[in-house]
This record gives structure tokens, C-alpha cells and sequence, in this order.
């Protein structure tokens, strides 16, 4: 695939891509077996809900960078199915942004503020959900993070710096 590493725009947004990638995937990996049902109460989503959305985002994105606004719930309630979706569009994204193509005019801003914003609030739930279920995500510092663009699957790199606590407390 020819690539467009030129276009400061679009290695940005790969790399935010791929950092949505890394953080999903230390959040998707190794959950408990009963996560995807997990309730945190009446009114807030299953994890496979939650998941679901994901992967409806990332159609977005992908439709949004291809210059179309079309948006098409297809979510399921079977994790595996929502998580290889999710990774699969992830892809497809990367792939439209690594392209020659032309991006339409305000893509990539709404990209942001849209899709891909949406999307790393919600991988932020599931590690709330997770923490809820007993099964917390170790904190790392993610700054120091080995993200590269174009690396958009579950495999990701290990952790460089992974601690225990909450690196915010003054305890």
C-alpha cells in the first residue's frame, strides 16, 4: 500500500489511531469471562455493548475519511464478534489514512472531535468497568508507550512502565 508519511495531518491521526488501538487493547485483553455481561447498574452498558459502539465508531471514521457522513449501527452481543469488528475497522481506517487518497475537507477535524474522541472515552468506561468487575487495568505511563502508526490490532507492544496506585494520589 502506498503510504502518505508527507502529510503531517495524516500521521497525526494514524497515531492517534494506533494510540486508540494500544489503550483498547490493554483494556480488551485478558478480561474475565463474564466481563462482556458485567453491569455496573440498570442505566450504563454492558462492556459488549460498549464495545459494539466501538466498532460502530470506527465504520464512521472510516466512512467519514472515505467523505461520506453515514452512520450504521451493526452491533451484536457476542464479545468476540464486537472485538475482531472492532480491530478490523480500526484497520480500515489506518488504511484510508495511510493512502494517497485525498482526505475530504474538515475530516480530520471531525475525526477527532468525533469518532475517534467518542471512542477513547468509551475505552475509558470499560477500564472503569473492569475496576468495577475486580479485574483493574495496571496504570502505565502511557507517554512512554511504544505506539506506531500502522499498528492497529490487539497484539500491541508490552508495557514499558506499568505501577501500581494511582499516580495522581499524594498518599
Amino acid at each position: 500500500m502506498e503510504t502518505n508519511s508527507s502529510d503531517p495531518t495524516r500521521e497525526l491521526l494514524r497515531h492517534l489511531t494506533a494510540t486508540l488501538a494500544y489503550r483498547a487493547a490493554k483494556v480488551l485483553r485478558d478480561v474475565p469471562v463474564d466481563f462482556a455481561e458485567f453491569s455496573n447498574g440498570p442505566r450504563t452498558r454492558q462492556p459488549v455493548q460498549i464495545l459494539a459502539h466501538l466498532a460502530d465508531l470506527m465504520a464512521w471514521a472510516v466512512h467519514m475519511a472515505e467523505g461520506e457522513y453515514r452512520w450504521e449501527p451493526a452491533g451484536s452481543r457476542d464479545w468476540n464478534v464486537e472485538l475482531s469488528r472492532f480491530y478490523s475497522e480500526l484497520a480500515r481506517l489506518d488504511a484510508v489514512l495511510a493512502s494517497s487518497k485525498p482526505l475530504p475537507k474538515n475530516s480530520p477535524e471531525m475525526l477527532i472531535q468525533g469518532p475517534l474522541a467518542d471512542a477513547l472515552t468509551h475505552v475509558g468506561q470499560l477500564a472503569m468497568l473492569r475496576g468495577a468487575a475486580g479485574a483493574p487495568v495496571r496504570p502505565e505511563g502511557y507517554a512512554r508507550a511504544e505506539i506506531v502508526a500502522g499498528r492497529v490490532g490487539l497484539e500491541q507492544a508490552a508495557p514499558r512502565r506499568e505501577f501500581e496506585g494511582d499516580a495522581s494520589s499524594r498518599d
